[in-house]
């Protein structure tokens, strides 16, 4: 046997602990009024300030009539607000609003049960060991959104 099969891959079982945790998420979430969506979405916000709805659809892979979309679900629920630039009039700024704040410490609760239960195997060390690997293994695939506002500025001075 070549070692390339006898090697332990990772992929399936990542697929599946993600299933199991995608529905355990929804389920914390549901009584929030939130979606994994919505909360991928608000977590930017909070870590990354206040993006242009290009660079947060950049940040967030999605497409602009989507993230409209998800943006007036969020605002509906008087979790963000847009507002317009001062100097650019079809320019719109996304900003996490003091009630989204305090859904996402919710949401973090939430989510700290979930961690609990699906992770109960690992240790505290174990834990933390994981997610700098998955931080570090997902660094390359997540979009900065100063970055995406940067080039959105670059594209439009063409």
């Amino acid at each position: 046997m070549s070692t390339t099969q006898t090697r332990h891959r990772a992929v399936p079982l990542l697929g599946h602990l993600a299933r199991l945790t995608q529905q355990r998420v929804e389920l914390a979430l549901a009584p929030l009024g939130l979606r994994p969506r919505h909360l991928i979405a608000l977590t930017v916000l909070r870590d990354h300030g206040t993006p242009t709805q290009q660079a947060l659809a950049a940040a967030l892979s999605v497409d602009r009539t989507n993230l409209i979309g998800l943006l007036n679900e969020l605002e509906g629920a008087g979790l963000v607000v847009r507002r317009r630039s001062e100097e650019d009039r079809r320019r719109h700024f996304v900003e996490l609003t003091e009630q989204g704040s305090q859904r996402m410490v919710e949401a973090d609760a939430a989510l700290a049960g979930v961690e609990d239960e699906v992770f109960a195997a690992l240790d505290p060390d174990q834990r933390e060991m994981l997610f700098q690997l998955l931080t570090q293994a997902t660094t390359s695939h997540v979009v900065d959104c100063a970055a995406a506002a940067a080039e959105e500025l670059a594209l439009e001075s063409c």
